[in-house]
């Protein structure tokens, strides 16, 4: 290899697969610095469009589980929440933290995001970057490239690992710069800019709030399950979960725990209903007319429902309920 061509450096960047983070990887392998990504999972964030995008970019991507790290912010986030239940500072510390231990682990250089200056109200100011990175405690190892003319020099750029003068300086809400990079490099498939996080949905963390409200946050389980299906809490304070379609009811099916109550219809199509961790005979009784409800049971109003619980199996009849009822304990 001629020593042009030899790589400068090693960077680990953080990949949303929006514009942003894909532009930061493209700026930084400009000046030939050798890029891997990084992706956090958890039940808030999808990480399709970040595998999609490294596939587009050539870039390895590594996925971190990070389930634990964003539920223990929810529980107490020292920054306190966005508009919903939102730690976003925090979470983008812990994130930069967690690819910040890869770093060190596996000698990379540094750690880059695709964070620009005054985009988010709330997230992205120079006050809110700066206890960003305080919090990372990465020691100077941070690199913001697509903002980097704005803020402070990083060890990196003072190593002369990364030259400063071919990062830039995007500052704003505009993405009209944003897409002219993408142009010169060449990006044609991206997502629009707008979240993608559940925790900024306030649908989304009515759900999250009762079951941190009731069941806590403890079990995983309980915090995926609040992406299928109608979420129900019983007179009798029970959850009851109940599908939308058939992936809901298969999935239902597959998360059940021993010690959970299913159900299902039996002589006409309908959901499937899942009580975590049990409950008391009236509130199977009611899943099972919500389960009535949701049926093809047509003008007769009633269904037979198929209970499993720790009993064993069951069937009853089930009269279904009015539509304005159920919603007094829809979440």
């Amino acid at each position: 290899m001629s020593p042009e061509n030899q790589v400068k450096g090693r960077g680990l960047c953080l990949l949303s697969g929006g514009l942003d983070s894909q532009l930061a990887i493209c700026v930084l392998r400009e000046q030939g610095l050798h890029v891997e990504a990084v992706v956090f999972s958890s039940p808030f964030f999808k990480i399709e469009a970040a595998k999609k995008a490294a596939m587009r970019l050539g870039v390895p991507l590594h996925v971190v589980t990070f389930t634990r790290d964003i539920l223990g912010l929810v529980e107490a986030p020292r920054h306190g929440f966005g508009g919903a239940m939102n730690p976003c500072i925090d979470c983008h510390a812990r994130m930069i933290r967690r690819a910040g231990e890869m770093m060190s682990e596996r000698g990379f250089d540094f750690v880059a995001t695709g964070e620009v200056l005054n985009q988010r109200p709330m997230s992205q100011t120079r006050r809110s970057l700066e206890k960003v990175a305080a919090d990372a405690g990465l020691g100077g190892r941070l690199l913001r490239p697509l903002s980097a003319l704005h803020l402070d020099p990083t060890l990196p750029e003072a190593e002369g690992t990364v030259d400063r003068g071919r990062l830039l300086g995007l500052d704003g809400r505009s993405r009209k710069p944003q897409m002219e990079l993408a142009k010169k490099f060449g990006l044609v498939e991206y997502p629009s800019p707008a979240g993608g996080c559940l925790l900024t949905e306030k649908g989304f963390c009515r759900k999250l709030a009762d079951l941190k409200a009731h069941e806590g946050l403890a079990d995983e389980r309980l915090v995926w399950l609040l992406l299928y299906g109608r979420h129900f809490r019983l007179p009798g304070g029970a959850k009851c979960i109940v599908g939308r379609d058939s992936r809901d009811n298969a999935t239902l099916k597959e998360m059940r725990n021993e010690g959970d109550v299913l159900l299902h219809t039996v002589d006409v199509p309908g959901p499937t209903a899942l009580l975590p961790n049990g409950a008391r005979a009236e509130d199977i009784t009611l899943a099972a007319s919500i389960c009535a409800t949701y049926s093809d049971c047509g003008e007769r109003q009633e269904a037979v429902v198929r209970v499993y619980d720790a009993a064993g199996t069951s069937e009853t009849s089930a009269s279904a309920l009015p539509r304005e009822r159920l919603q007094e304990w829809m979440l």
